[in-house]
């Protein structure tokens, strides 16, 4: 009989505040605030492959976007403001998603990238999309048709920002954003900031930023200055000349430039810069670098550069009596140091809130600042009119969010015996959770902890620490009871006795001790009752230990050694039993069986070993991971165990037979820490990228077949997509710099060859049928064919609404490279099936960008094969006729839509004259004479 075993799948995660990967944004719209009851705003954060909102005041999440089909970390966030509740997030895939904070689904999705996604922005209308990636490309994406325009190809290596310009006719006033094509400056690592024209769609200038790599830029809201940052602090001033870009491309002379370099600044920091932000308001921009410096700086108007003129000229007469010299302002001294935010942490990225709140009535501007470790903090800065660096301007914190995760990696985990409660333990923090909410019900400082676990009663948790305390902490308290020195150097492991009455411990000291656990009355305060430890048995070694384990009977104890061996010895003589070795590298982890029988081991050599404690001979060495083993552990009951490792699998292993049962992947680093539920009703792990993740058993069993097919599948669709990726990148080396913006994906493949068998059954049926007609002709009581059970199961309909409808369900951002697959003999059944929609009228806007797309592709082999000349001219007649009544019926709603805003205007608004102009108007306008007659 088939052996059916247990099935687990991802639940829900918590532990992430803010990951490190991407940026962060405020949003502060009144509105929206309003809408989800946060009156100071909400923070749009990436949260490995999600993104959370937070509520920045009462620290709490609002709303989580999760896509299950998505297991890439974000990289980019971008805010659609003409659309506020439109967000564009990108993928480590190269995948970009848009979001919706109102209906809290995805909007669409679209791949074209082969890396990840390292920015984004949209236009002023919010109908283009840019992005920019890691595989030096450039895509402009049509948001509303939901398909990539163009690929932009000039940079030789990422791309690490991408600004909107649009098209000036003077100063002050911009080209209408709807008939504007506009224009892209980006910046790379290649150094280069390039200018690009999307009316061509060409590169049309390019200059040396930095001597190193470029790695971000800022564009002023008049879009009169940009400013480029590269290695060492280094700032690069722009100027952007709107009389240039208002300028035809073919007509600009060679001496006249769209940029030109004013100045350069070196900031405070020397660390890579990051983000350079504009406030949308004021003349101010923010930077930062990966350190934990913000500087925010000030441009100078007209009167402050004329005061710092005069007090220039006046220094100069006080020092050299000399009136004659003359005295004149540095393009430097437009922007000027505002103040300065420290921070305790590293810097991820900068955010200003500016949509919601008034920033002149309220005196105040507000940044949103995520850092490295898991922290989001709003910073207010005052508004004042002189800046007097004698004394610096304070920015004051104002709200905070750290709570909810751990500053460091979770270096071990331990589940109560209720299954109610998680402690979780990093560098200084100790934290309980709520295994059914996620939610931190207790958070304590500690020391760095190594190791950690629930005793009596699941009142107390126990932590080791990298320097050798053992800390006890009470939580219904929320206080340390107890702290002592029990080894002198780091505390590897910690396991409870089996009858809950004592622990032991594990140490790179050599010394394995064995302590007791006892509650008494407090010797300063008689009425309370305190836990107190008493070490009771020490064992000493050679090498240092690095892990201990109890069977569960409390006969045996296994300790781990440094130079690869497992030591056996009975728990109550500590007399020597075992020596197991076999393993090249120290063993990590190691559990024992629920019958005592079976010990698994697992190493840094990545490999699994099983050893049977009666004779301490090994059942079985696994090579289980592709980097090392960190956390092994069976089952409550039975011999199926799971093993965690740096390559951030988890794995579900049969330890009689030796199979690997399942593969759980979602984890984006190595996973330090794995606890098993009592029940076996779920695992929990925690990794170094901060999160700590939690798998059920589900109710559907799996079988070892279904899942060994189903793990080939998915290794032969990966490397069809790998093999995809080496095309496209070694055709790509052939293309200049403008290229189609599509990808191929799995999803596109399988589309067309959805529409390929789609095709292949509609021909077939027309044939059929046309053989039922002529065939008729002869006999009128000729039975009905019988068509394919395709068309009875939809509801007998006909081939080409069938045809039709596989076409509709494609996503329009994967058609195109869907009709790519076809070969030109479906194109030929495609363009039959064409001729038979536009005669009905269906679909016009479909059918008519599948027959461009087919024409484009295939215009030579179209063009040279003469039999299918008369169904494209019976394809252009009937297409005409329906598109002439298409634009008919766009034209009377245009119509339509004027008469109605005219008439609206006219009943809501009013005309206000000057009294003083009009009367003057009245007097000197020419007056009418009127002829008299007499009579």
């Amino acid at each position: 009989m088939v052996r059916s075993y247990d099935n687990y799948e991802f639940g829900f995660s918590w532990g992430i505040i803010a990951s490190y990967l991407s940026n962060s944004v405020f949003v502060d719209d009144k509105e929206i605030c309003e809408k989800f009851k946060a009156r100071n705003g909400l923070a749009v954060v990436p949260a490995l492959e999600d993104v959370i909102i937070w509520d920045i005041k009462k620290a709490q999440e609002v709303l989580r976007w999760s896509d299950s089909d998505c297991r890439s970390e974000t990289t980019s966030i971008k805010r659609n403001i003409a659309h506020k509740y439109m967000f564009a997030v990108g993928y480590q895939d190269g995948s970009i998603r848009l979001w919706s904070l109102e209906k809290n689904q995805v909007l669409m999705k679209l791949n074209g990238h082969r890396s990840s996604v390292t920015v984004l922005t949209f236009d002023i209308t919010g109908t283009r999309l840019v992005s920019g990636s890691k595989d030096t490309d450039i895509i402009v994406w049509d948001v509303v048709s939901e398909t990539g325009m163009y690929r932009l190809r000039s940079h030789k290596d990422q791309v690490t920002e991408c600004v909107f310009l649009r098209t000036p006719l003077n100063d002050s006033e911009f080209v209408d954003p709807i008939k504007d094509h506009g224009w892209i400056v980006s910046v790379s690592k290649d150094s280069f900031i390039k200018i690009w024209d999307l009316s061509t769609q060409h590169c049309v200038e390019t200059h040396i930023a930095h001597q190193g790599e470029c790695w971000t830029l800022g564009v002023s809201p008049d879009q009169k200055m940009c400013i480029t940052a590269g290695l060492g602090g280094e700032l690069k001033i722009w100027d952007i000349h709107s009389d240039v870009l208002a300028i035809q491309s073919e007509s600009v002379p060679e001496t006249s430039y769209r940029l030109t370099l004013k100045c350069t600044l070196t900031t405070q920091s020397k660390e890579r810069p990051i983000t350079i932000a504009f406030h949308p308001v004021f003349d101010m921009f923010a930077c930062h670098g990966s350190d934990k410096i913000v500087e925010i700086y000030k441009k100078r108007d007209e009167k402050e550069l004329k005061k710092v003129l005069s007090r220039r000229k006046k220094r100069n007469r006080e020092k050299h009596n000399d009136s004659n010299k003359d005295i004149s302002l540095l393009p430097e001294d437009e922007i000027v140091l505002y103040t300065t935010i420290r921070a305790s942490s590293k810097i991820r990225s900068i955010d200003w809130g500016t949509f919601g709140q008034n920033p002149f009535k309220k005196k105040i501007l507000q940044l949103l600042v995520s850092f490295s470790n898991n922290i989001i903090r709003i910073y207010d800065i005052p508004i004042i009119a002189k800046i007097n660096h004698s004394e610096p301007l304070e920015c004051l914190q104002t709200f905070s969010i750290e709570m909810q995760g751990h500053r460091s990696d979770i270096r071990s985990l331990s589940i109560d015996s209720n299954d109610e409660m998680l402690a979780s333990v990093s560098n200084r923090t100790l934290k309980i959770w709520n295994i059914k909410t996620g939610r931190c019900i207790r958070n304590l400082d500690c020391g760095y902890a190594l190791c950690c676990s629930f005793c009596l009663e699941n009142k107390y948790v126990i932590v080791g620490t990298k320097d050798g305390y053992l800390e006890i902490f009470d939580i219904p308290s929320s206080t340390m009871v107890e702290r002592i020195l029990a080894h002198k150097k780091s505390i590897w492991s910690l396991k409870i006795h089996p009858n809950g009455q004592g622990f032991v411990t594990g140490s790179s000291d050599k010394s394995v001790k064995f302590w007791d656990l006892k509650v008494a009355k407090d010797l300063s305060d008689k009425e309370t009752m305190k836990l107190h430890i008493k070490e009771m048995r020490i064992l000493n070694f050679t090498d240092d230990v690095l892990c201990v384990c109890f069977s569960p009977d409390s006969r045996l104890i296994a300790i781990s050694l440094l130079d690869t061996t497992v030591k056996v010895f009975y728990t109550d003589s500590l007399k020597f039993f075992l020596s197991l070795y076999g393993h090249k590298l120290p063993v990590l982890s190691m559990d024992i069986s629920s019958d005592n029988k079976l010990l698994v081991t697992s190493s840094a050599d990545k490999n699994i070993k099983l050893w049977g404690l009666d004779f301490g001979d090994c059942h079985k060495s696994i090579f289980a991971h592709q980097d090392s083993v960190m956390q092994v552990a069976f089952e409550k009951k039975g011999h199926n165990f799971f093993s965690t490792g740096k390559d951030k699998l988890i794995k579900y292993w049969d330890g009689d037979k030796f199979e690997n049962i399942l593969k759980l992947e979602g984890h984006h680093s190595e996973i330090w820490a794995l606890a098993v539920s009592n029940d076996n009703k779920f695992i929990i792990t925690g990794s170094h990228d901060r999160s700590i993740r939690i798998w059920n058993q589900t109710d559907e069993p799996i079988f070892l077949q279904e899942q060994k097919e189903k793990e080939l599948e998915q290794f032969y669709e990966k490397d069809l997509v790998e093999k995809m990726d080496k095309y496209e990148m070694n055709e790509n080396k052939k293309i200049d710099e403008l290229a189609s913006a599509g990808k191929q994906t799995l999803e596109s493949v399988m589309a067309g060859e959805r529409i390929i068998d789609a095709l292949d059954i509609g021909i077939k049926d027309i044939e059929l049928m046309k053989e039922y007609e002529e065939a008729r002709k002869n006999n009128d009581k000729l039975k009905n064919p019988t068509r394919n059970p395709i068309f009875v199961a939809n509801g007998n309909i006909s081939a080409d609404d069938y045809v039709l409808n596989i076409l509709e369900k494609v996503h329009s951002s994967y058609l195109e490279d869907a009709l790519l697959v076809l070969p030109f003999k479906s194109v030929i059944h495609m363009l039959t099936f064409i001729d038979l929609w536009a005669e009905k009228g269906s679909n016009i806007q479909l059918i008519c960008r599948i027959l461009f797309i087919l024409l484009r592709v295939h215009h030579q082999q179209i063009v040279a094969n003469k039999t299918i000349r008369f169904m494209l001219d019976s394809i252009r007649i009937k297409l005409r006729k329906e598109l002439q009544v298409q634009k008919d019926i766009i034209g009377y709603n245009l119509a339509a839509l004027k008469y109605i805003r005219q008439n609206w205007e006219i009943h809501h608004t009013k005309e206000f004259y000057n009294e003083e102009e009009y009367r003057k108007q009245l007097e000197s306008g020419k007056k009418r004479v009127f002829s008299v007659l007499e009579l």
